[in-house]
C-alpha cells in the first residue's frame, strides 16, 4: 500500500464530544442533566447541517449550526439563566473537547511516517481551537469548511487528495463512523475504523464489529499506529 495521507475525522474519532459536553452543562447547574443535553445537541447536528445541503440554507459554519441548536434546547427545557456572553461560551465547548486518552500518542507515532490532516465538518477556527487546547500534533488542519461542501460530499474526500496532489487512493481516512468510511470509499479513498464504543456515553454503548470493506480496523489510534508500523 502506498498510503501518504491520513485524514482524520474528528469528533467522536480524536476528541470525546460527549463527555467534554455533558460535564460542562453538569457543572453550569442549569437543571437539566448533563448525558440527556450533550445528546440532544450532537443530535440537532444532522438535521441543521442537511438544511445546508438542501439549499434551504445557504453555507454555514457549524459554530452557528452549533449556535442554532443550542438555541433551541435552550427553549425546550425553558433554560432563561445565560445571557449573551455566556451561551457564547457555551457554544464554545466544542471548541474545547477532551482528545481521547489514546489521541495524541497515536497521532504523533503516526505523524512520524505520514502526512495526518483533519478532514471534518467543523470550522478551521474550531478545529484549530481544538488542536491548542487538546495538544493534537496535526501537520494540516482540512474542514468541510475550505470545500464548502460538508461530507458525505465526494468533493470532501476527493478535496483532501487534491490539496496533496496524491491520488485518492493515497489517502486514508481514519473514522469512528461508518457511514463517512463508506462515503470515502465511495470516492476511492482507502479507510481505516477506529472503536469508539462509548462515544454515545455509558449508558449508549455502540457497536464497533468489524466492517470487512474497511481497509483497517484498530481499537484506537495507538492500535492503528502499530498496525501501520509506527
Amino acid at each position: 500500500m502506498q498510503i501518504k495521507i491520513l485524514a482524520f475525522d474528528v469528533f467522536g474519532t480524536v476528541v470525546d464530544w460527549h463527555s467534554s459536553i455533558a460535564r460542562e452543562i453538569d457543572r453550569m447547574q442549569l437543571g437539566v442533566d448533563g448525558n440527556e443535553f450533550a445528546l440532544a445537541w450532537r443530535a440537532g447536528y444532522q438535521p441543521a447541517m442537511k438544511r445546508v445541503m438542501s439549499g434551504e440554507l445557504g453555507w454555514t459554519l457549524i459554530d452557528d449550526l452549533h449556535r442554532m441548536v443550542l438555541d433551541e434546547l435552550l427553549a425546550k427545557y425553558a433554560i432563561s439563566s445565560l445571557d449573551e456572553s455566556q451561551k457564547r461560551h457555551l457554544n464554545k465547548v466544542w471548541h474545547r473537547l477532551d482528545a481521547w486518552p489514546d489521541s495524541v500518542e497515536g497521532l504523533t507515532r503516526l505523524k512520524s511516517r505520514f502526512t495526518i490532516c483533519t478532514l471534518s465538518n467543523g470550522n478551521i477556527g474550531l478545529l484549530t481551537n481544538m488542536a491548542k487546547n487538546a495538544g493534537l500534533p496535526w501537520d494540516c488542519i482540512l474542514s468541510a469548511e475550505v470545500f464548502g461542501k460538508y461530507k458525505p460530499d465526494p468533493a470532501t474526500y476527493l478535496g483532501v487528495a487534491k490539496i496533496f496532489d496524491v491520488a485518492p487512493e493515497e489517502v486514508m481516512l481514519v473514522a469512528a463512523h461508518q457511514d463517512d468510511l463508506a462515503g470515502a470509499r465511495a470516492a476511492g479513498l482507502k479507510t481505516a475504523y477506529i472503536e469508539r464504543p462509548y462515544e454515545l456515553g455509558a449508558t449508549q454503548k455502540k457497536d464497533v464489529s468489524p466492517n470487512q470493506e474497511n481497509t483497517f480496523h484498530a481499537s484506537s489510534i495507538v492500535d492503528l499506529a502499530a498496525t501501520l508500523g509506527c
